[in-house]
């Protein structure tokens, strides 16, 4: 069973891909089951994601083994008007379905501690838009005026290994530390490395090819079941520091570094008869607090500098509600809702382009068939509604005008997911 388990993770650590875009660039939620009740997870025990989740629930969830996979669909367009012929159009991003796999494991070592791996791709942001529909005086181009095709590639890959302590019966504690992988490609940005002193690093902007970058976290949770009806839960993971991306040193701020941001949730689960069980998540996500994702995309410093323009994301506030049914032994139904603040203003519509994770509002669906062998089939659907951001294009800037025009970005997206656990 462990060699098993070590050649899976390997094989998730070359093919997991992600280009989630919901919760900001975070995934709505983590594991099938929590994927169908909108995320909502922190005082739920259910599966064994405690390492991208809550690690302190993985002492109450006994020996399992979670495997699935997510197909993940969104539609990201871009348009521009009022600046003139060559520089209006709209276009759509290509590459629009990915295949996310996700894998957990959990094992008793006492009635008391729990020994665990969760393996997931945190999030993601991904855009190919087609080149040659525009036209910034020299000839064809893409929507941001360089050459051939436009678009971002960010995959981010944790591994994290969890521990897990129940101090008394109904009440326990965990840490996970995150080892973190993360893959970033950036293509088209050619106009950016051509305008004299607008970066620090010229050749380390665009068509580089895919650099990665690695680092350490931590998350720790708390997990109280206050009474058979009631149960609390929380989590905290700090900044991961991650080594730079030097492919991309002329573009993001400090020298190329993609840190992954704070973020932390408050939980509660209350289950008022025993087929039903309502959670309700409140998660904090600190988008604004990593230089690269949080800058303005105006602010008066080179592209790559300590102090350099960013996609301009604020911090953000997400609320998951989810529900769950169980109508027999056999069969348990998920609802639920996620809803995240807006994390991009109308100031830096232009560089988000490339990373429009705009949605804000998503409906979830899922149910759990429970074989007579007791496995666990849970399916999990995601709909996440259309929603555009749209404002002054900084295009002139560049050419020493003032922001003008009006640029949209929009995006909608659908997953729908399949997971298999064996209790063990």
């Amino acid at each position: 069973m462990q060699r098993r388990i070590a050649v899976f993770i390997g094989a998730l650590m070359l093919c997991c891909g992600t280009a989630s875009a919901t919760d900001g660039y975070f995934s709505h939620g983590y594991g099938m089951k929590a994927k169908g009740r909108g995320g909502a997870s922190a005082a739920v025990v259910a599966e064994a994601f405690g390492g991208a989740n809550n690690p302190a629930t993985m002492v109450m969830a006994g020996n399992q083994l979670d495997v699935g996979l997510d197909a993940f669909n969104p539609e990201r367009s871009a348009e521009r008007s009022g600046l003139g012929p060559g520089l209006d159009g709209s276009v759509d991003s290509g590459r629009s379905y990915f295949a996310i796999p996700e894998f957990a494991y959990n094992r008793m070592l006492r009635d008391n501690l729990a020994l665990g791996v969760t393996v997931y791709g945190n999030g993601g942001m991904n855009t190919d838009y087609p080149g040659g529909q525009f036209n910034c005086g020299q000839g064809a181009a893409n929507m941001l005026c360089g050459s051939g095709a436009l678009g971002v590639d960010l995959t981010q890959l944790i591994v994290a290994p969890t521990l897990s302590y129940a101090i008394t019966p109904n009440q326990s504690i965990g840490i996970a530390p995150l080892l973190t992988f993360q893959r970033f490609s950036a293509k088209g940005l050619q106009a950016f490395a051509g305008i004299p002193g607008l970066s620090a690093q010229p050749d380390k902007v665009s068509n580089n090819g895919h650099d990665d970058s690695r680092g350490v976290g931590v998350r720790v949770g708390y997990y109280a079941r206050i009474s058979p009806a009631f149960a609390v839960g929380a989590a905290y993971a700090g900044k991961t520091h991650m080594s730079r991306f030097s492919e991309y040193a002329g573009l993001f701020a400090g020298r190329g570094s993609f840190d992954i941001p704070e973020n932390y949730s408050l939980g509660v689960a209350w289950t008022p008869s025993a087929p039903l069980t309502v959670a309700l998540d409140y998660q904090r996500i600190n988008y604004g607090d990593v230089a690269s994702v949080g800058q303005h995309s105006l602010v008066p410093a080179q592209l790559g500098a300590d102090n350099g323009p960013g996609f301009g994301w604020k911090n953000i506030n997400v609320w998951k509600l989810g529900l769950e049914y169980a109508s027999s032994e056999r069969w348990t139904w998920r609802a639920g809702f996620n809803h995240c603040d807006e994390p991009i203003g109308s100031a830096d519509v232009t560089f988000n382009i490339l990373a429009p994770g705009v949605v804000t509002n998503h409906l979830t669906l899922g149910f759990t068939y429970t074989t007579r062998a007791g496995g666990e089939w849970t399916v999990a659907y995601m709909h996440a509604f259309e929603r555009s951001v749209q404002g002054a294009s900084i295009l002139p800037v560049f050419m020493g005008g003032a922001p003008a025009g009006n640029e949209r970005i929009s995006m909608h997206e659908n997953s729908l997911g399949i997971a298999y656990a064996w209790k063990l």
